[in-house]
């Protein structure tokens, strides 16, 4: 449009100088000629527009936007229209506790209340993109920063109003999941209704109060310490056992060997060994007394 109206000037320019000679009359012809053909290739410009890759062209005729929009590739357009490009690929919003990670700068982790009254911060990514035949009416009713119109103060109100329905400890661990398809559900539904599609809501990170962190640490040490002497207990048990038919085994032994050892078998055991000590290369002394077994005296060395 600019090489449009920069050629339309020199064209009337060089149409004035060839009407009234002036110090620009020598020159009038090429300053027309020059001017008609920068104004051509202003025109051409201006009714060449190319909408990129992931983008879609919206149409803006003297304030008032067109319903139709232009796909990726080249087309050609009135020259009067002004083209807004509008991007369709999938975008996201992160708010994080981490200086830097988010959209915003500093701390933009979102702050909720809990069934049970404690305050629970939440980071979270919102993925989302913009439908492409709904982009007129977002440009109409909401403009270009969407983000901050919409995907921004939507996604934080409904996360704190879904919020309430969990106590705190449920959200970082059992109800986690469902916290999260439930948000997601909402946030949906309000995207639609605003040309938004949502693909995805990542919730990053749950943090607890302090106070909630260190009671949840010390109830989980206990469990782990009634597992471990549960773990003893076990083991003791199976000593005990292990003893008890041990001993049993013993007093079984010494029952049945007492019941089947008579004298006679004493007497005949004691006749082996006398047989085997008098065998020995030894010099043995055996001294028969009157009790039932002998004194054996070594008389090695006498």
């Amino acid at each position: 449009m600019t090489l449009l109206i920069l050629g339309l000037i020199f064209f009337v320019i060089g149409a004035l100088a060839l009407r009234r000679p002036s110090p620009l009359s020598p020159y009038a012809r090429i300053l027309r000629l020059g001017g008609l053909a920068i104004a051509l290739v202003g025109l051409l410009t201006a009714c060449i527009v190319e909408i990129g890759t992931g983008e879609i062209g919206v149409q803006v005729l003297y304030g008032s936007v067109q319903n139709n929009v232009l796909p990726s590739g080249l087309h050609f357009i009135n020259p009067l229209v002004n083209v807004v490009h509008m991007d369709t690929k999938t975008q996201n919003y992160t708010m994080s506790a981490i200086h830097n990670e988010g959209i915003k700068e500093g701390d933009d982790a979102i702050r909720v209340l809990s069934a049970d009254g404690l305050e629970v911060i939440i980071d979270l990514t919102v993925l989302y993109k913009v439908i492409p035949t709904a982009a007129p009416a977002i440009l109409r009713q909401t403009g270009i920063d969407y983000t901050d119109k919409i995907v921004r103060p939507l996604a934080r109100t409904k996360i704190r109003d879904n919020a309430v329905y969990y106590d705190a400890v449920s959200l970082f661990s059992t109800k986690r999941d469902e916290f999260q398809v439930r948000i997601t559900k909402t946030i949906e539904d309000d995207f639609r209704l605003r040309g938004l599609l949502l693909e995805q809501i990542l919730i990053r990170n749950i943090t607890l109060p302090q106070a909630v962190k260190t009671s949840i640490e010390q109830k989980i040490t206990a469990e782990q310490d009634a597992q471990k002497m549960q773990f003893v207990l076990q083991k003791e048990r199976q000593e005990a056992e292990r003893k008890k038919v041990e001993a049993q085994g013993i007093a079984d032994y010494q029952r049945i060997i007492s019941e089947s050892l008579s004298d006679r078998q004493l007497q005949y055991e004691s006749i082996k060994a006398q047989l085997e000590i008098a065998k020995s290369p030894n010099a043995k002394i055996i001294i028969m007394g009157k009790g039932s077994s002998p004194v054996i005296l070594d008389a090695k060395g006498q």
